[in-house]
């Protein structure tokens, strides 16, 4: 359906990457990152969310399922953060679930509009945590663990909806609603792809996704400091990417190999078609 981005931030708002040479010693803030793609008829494509042919129940539910899924990706990284012993998010009023303390009004509206925007951010920061190292791992695994958990909750929710698995389907892939189970079916398997695709990314292992700060925290501390040197280079190759599936050149849309046919092949097991 579409594609879209958000990025990471580190204190002050600005991206990049501490000038330190050990992860216990990470200092920054973290926001879940983001490139999802949604479904076209029966296929994964890309596609800018207002101008597909989404019936309206359909984009209310993909608004839905981004929304939630930000949300609880944000909370998870603020709240482990908390737990680790980062005072901010307390202080900051983010240990909660109401969504307008995480969003980015600006972000979202463009996610809306062109595929891609700043969704959300969460000030934790290593150096704040009792145990920077490990404490500050937690805290940004948490962000697309709380994703996929969001997933498999609803994928068990979905099979008390009561719909044939014709009509689960039509509502989820094809948009076929024609009463409240169905749009609930609907519902549940935007917000299932959603989260699926929101966990999937956040692995990838390149500046500034969680995956990227997650492979930084178990590093040794000498390989950690060429994997920072290299920070950059890394952002530059998911910039390429992010490029080349807009291009949607034959063979050369890495990005989708990457993330689509996983996060397709998970949604479907946990739908129950796999």
């Amino acid at each position: 359906m579409l594609p879209y981005i958000t990025q990471k931030h580190l204190e002050g708002g600005s991206i990049g990457i501490s000038s330190i040479t050990q992860p216990e010693q990470l200092t920054g803030q973290t926001g879940s990152v983001l490139y999802c793609l949604a479904i076209s008829n029966t296929h994964w494509s890309s596609l800018v969310l207002l101008f597909n042919d989404f019936t309206v129940q359909t984009l209310i539910a993909v608004l839905i399922a981004v929304l939630l899924g930000m949300t609880v990706h944000e909370f998870a990284h603020n709240y482990v953060g908390h737990l680790m012993g980062d005072p901010v998010p307390a202080r900051e009023g983010r240990l909660t679930l109401n969504p307008m303390v995480h969003i980015n009004p600006l972000g979202f509206l463009m996610f809306v509009l062109i595929g891609f925007g700043i969704l959300g951010s969460a000030p934790i920061a290593a150096h704040r945590m009792r145990n920077p190292r490990w404490g500050f791992l937690a805290a940004v695994a948490a962000g697309p663990l709380s994703n996929l958990g969001l997933a498999v909750i609803f994928a068990i929710l979905l099979k008390f909806v009561p719909v044939t698995q014709n009509e689960m389907i039509g509502a989820v892939f094809l948009g076929r609603t024609g009463d409240f189970a169905s749009s609930l079916a609907l519902l549940f398997g935007q917000i299932i792809f959603w989260n699926v695709l929101l966990f999937i990314f956040n692995l990838l292992p390149v500046f500034p996704i969680d995956g990227w700060h997650i492979v930084l925290a178990l590093l040794p501390p000498d390989l950690a400091h060429t994997w920072q040197k290299h920070a950059q280079t890394t952002n530059y190759i998911l910039l390429g990417l992010i490029l080349l599936s807009f291009l949607r050149i034959p063979g050369l849309n890495i990005l989708s190999l990457l993330i689509n046919q996983p996060a397709s092949s998970l949604t479907f097991f946990l739908l129950g078609l796999g």
